[in-house]
């Protein structure tokens, strides 16, 4: 159904001769690129009447390095410190798409041990990733306490990848065939016992937050998404799955060796609210934290001693052609197309499908008609990374 705000220009004060009201137009704002509820540079123009949001545009590029033209002019192996850049609270899941594609095209054959500790560290980071979006979504509307419970925890991860890294944040780490640096037995002890007391502190969070009253009113019902938005706009990830459909590439188009793990897929379902709206995008990504614990844990028992990287040329020159890579990355499905001329040390091409991107686009989907406190529970219900968004 059309919003009545929906319209397509804002409208110019006028004087109805009859009854002299004047009837005033609307009202243009920038939300960001400095407001802190838009999760970096994003800056959107919102055209309000009174409270509530009419129109939104979103602009972007003020992230914008161009990403994608600096490959062009780097070997294979200097691209990864620059894909560490995309999603920057994920950089471990970018790494890995990047360098499946790479691999896919050489030929590259990953040791086992080396492709379990990628999926440990990839679900780790998908941890930290959800407990960021946790703290601060809860940020937003106006709770503080979250947000130092859920750094707390990501602290522990951060320490374990600085350790194996010797970097926080923008990590290196996930190399073509294989992975940079083992993990030590103490330093897997140390993810067996965070295993144990994230699934704790998760139970704790969903007190204090997801079922917290006040939370619940803020987002319960609020911005949804319905399947066909999801599939209109090309949605993956928790914004799809928060609106019912269950897909999830470790599940559905295996990579790696996800499928040999046994773990589930939540999806919206509509506990509090509706399918497809704020809450349930949040809840997805609380539910995905346990079954990444889930993953982790069985990680733990299959790994067995060995090499954690496989025979990779010093020079890499991959033979003609292209490929497309996508992996489930924390805010969906991060696609890596290839080209290669094949005379060259570097690709000829590389072009990066962005969910985040593609979720923000959505964001004028839903603003026609709501609050704009309402709103802002919407762009943090997408939790999108404008580092990703701009490349």
């Amino acid at each position: 159904m059309q919003s009545r705000w929906d319209i397509g220009e804002p409208e110019k004060p006028t004087i109805n001769k009859d009854t002299e009201q004047l009837k005033s137009e609307l009202l243009t704002l920038n939300m960001g690129p400095q407001h802190p509820a838009t999760h970096g540079v994003l800056r959107i123009e919102i055209w309000t009447d009174s409270e509530i949001v009419a129109h939104a545009i979103p602009h972007l590029g003020y992230l914008h390095r161009c990403m994608e033209k600096h490959a062009e002019n780097l070997d294979y192996r200097g691209v990864i410190p620059f894909v560490d850049r995309l999603d920057y609270l994920a950089a471990m899941n970018m790494e890995w798409t990047y360098v499946a594609a790479v691999e896919k095209m050489l030929g590259t054959e990953v040791p086992r041990r080396g492709e379990l500790i990628r999926i440990m560290t990839a679900e780790l980071q998908r941890i930290a990733s959800h407990l960021m979006a946790f703290g601060t979504y809860a940020l937003d509307l106006g709770a503080f306490t979250p947000f130092l419970y859920a750094f707390e925890e990501r602290e522990k991860i951060l320490r374990l990848f600085e350790e194996v890294s010797g970097a926080r944040l923008l990590y290196n780490y996930i190399w073509i065939g294989g992975v940079w640096n083992d993990w030590t037995d103490e330093q897997l002890a140390r993810v067996s016992a965070f295993c144990d007391t994230m699934e704790e502190e998760a139970k704790k969070y969903n007190e204090l937050v997801s079922m917290n009253k006040i939370f619940v009113q803020r987002t319960a019902n609020v911005g949804v998404f319905t399947l066909q938005d999801c599939f209109d706009y090309g949605a993956t990830g928790p914004v799809l799955r928060g609106s019912g459909m269950k897909w999830d590439l470790r599940k559905n188009a295996p990579y790696s060796l996800y499928s040999e793990f046994d773990f589930d897929v939540p999806v919206g379902e509509a506990e509090l609210g509706q399918v497809g709206d704020c809450w349930n995008r949040y809840y997805v990504r609380m539910k995905e934290v346990i079954q990444s614990i889930k993953i982790i844990r069985q990680v733990l028992e299959k790994l067995e001693p060995g090499s954690v990287m496989g025979k990779v040329p010093k020079v890499i020159k991959l033979p003609k052609g292209e490929v497309y890579m996508r992996h489930e990355c924390p805010r969906g499905e991060l696609g890596i197309h290839l080209v290669s001329e094949g005379d060259s040390k570097q690709p000829y091409r590389l072009k990066v499908k962005s969910p985040c991107f593609t979720h923000t686009s959505m964001l004028p989907r839903i603003a026609p008609g709501q609050m704009i406190a309402d709103f802002v529970a919407s762009v943090g219900s997408i939790d999108i990374v404008l580092g990703e968004v701009d490349r």
